[in-house]
């Protein structure tokens, strides 16, 4: 058995060992939003609230999938189903709206950066795409930017676009994750470089900026943690028990976070975000950054970032999945010799 198979089959068994495992259980004020109710909605891996339809929120199914994203109601049921002219879905992962401040329009963003194989594609790319004003089945072009890591191919489902800049950031998924800052400004033309600003938690699953780009959050399979721009932590919230913690999304008025699922007929849950998360942001000095790229010029709070995204369960946990991972990975190998 070749390297690449071993190495993809260790990933898998980490994989199905942490999800396997006990989850936190969701905050008393917890409740779950909706259930899509749509068959071909199996694998919902990325989450976001549309900016200028009320009730509506938009998904899209994980690897093997077309390029097809559905705008859902609250009651869960599908409004509406687009498919992308000009767009591929290798591995999408992850998505995010924002609002373009010129236009009042909605702006849509597909985030292709899925790697299983931890470096298999030299490039990824993220679709640009303006909202749809009727919430009805049609076919919309898609804007395509690629991405190269400045410090080599990885995997990754975390995307985030910050409200008032319209910066994009892509959140690795790994052991020591990371947060990578995109250029200001995007070409089409030729491949943009992502650039290492902050680290991020173990394992990250997805993440998402704040309606009002106060703060941003991470979350991974067990729980989610809020930051300030600057990188510093603020707060870990529990999330509800899930088949496999996906998506993350934070509602319009940005005063709760709404967690997603994979799976046939998977929930989308409501948890509110801690009131010490939703105080005002303290004016920028001279000396810190108002935006997550400033981590890069300070160490301080990477660091504080690293920490906080670890517990010593987080650590029990996935000491306990990486003895099973090694004992699959020896008995494969011992049977293909």
């Amino acid at each position: 058995m070749g390297d690449v198979l071993i190495r993809a089959l260790a990933v898998t068994a980490v994989t199905c060992a942490v999800t396997a495992g006990p989850a936190f259980a969701a905050d008393d004020t917890g409740e779950k939003l909706f259930t899509f109710r749509d068959s071909r909605i199996t694998e919902s891996s990325g989450l976001a609230v549309s900016p200028t339809h009320d009730g509506v929120y938009y998904t899209h199914n994980d690897s093997s999938a077309a390029p097809v994203f559905y705008a859902v109601g609250a009651d869960g049921r599908t409004k509406a189903t687009f498919h992308l002219r000009g767009a591929e879905a290798r591995d999408w992962e992850a998505m995010a709206a924002t609002k373009d401040a010129a236009t009042g329009r909605g702006v849509l963003w597909f985030a292709d950066i899925g790697d299983n194989l931890d470096g298999a594609w030299s490039d990824i790319s993220v679709y640009k795409v303006t909202e749809p004003r009727s919430l009805r089945d049609a076919t919309l072009p898609a804007v395509r930017y690629r991405f190269r890591y400045e410090d080599g191919a990885r995997n990754a489902e975390g995307l985030m676009v910050h409200p008032k800049t319209g910066r994009l950031y892509v959140v690795s998924k790994e052991f020591a994750g990371s947060v990578y800052a995109a250029p200001k400004r995007l070409r089409t033309d030729r491949t943009n470089i992502l650039r290492r600003v902050a680290a991020a938690p173990l394992m990250a699953t997805d993440a998402a900026y704040a309606p009002d780009g106060s703060s941003y959050v991470v979350r991974t399979y067990f729980s989610a943690t809020l930051y300030k721009p600057s990188g510093e932590s603020i707060a870990k919230v529990s999330m509800p028990e899930l088949a496999q913690a996906e998506s993350i999304a934070y509602t319009a008025d940005g005063r709760s976070l709404l967690a997603g699922s994979e799976g046939k007929s998977s929930p989308v849950y409501r948890v509110p975000v801690p009131e010490r998360a939703l105080a005002p942001s303290p004016r920028p000095s001279s000396t810190p950054s108002a935006r997550p790229e400033a981590a890069k010029e300070s160490a301080r709070p990477v660091v504080a970032e690293e920490r906080a995204g670890l517990s010593l369960r987080d650590v029990l946990v996935w000491l306990a999945a990486a003895v099973a991972a090694i004992g699959v990975i020896t008995f494969i190998a011992r049977r293909t010799r």
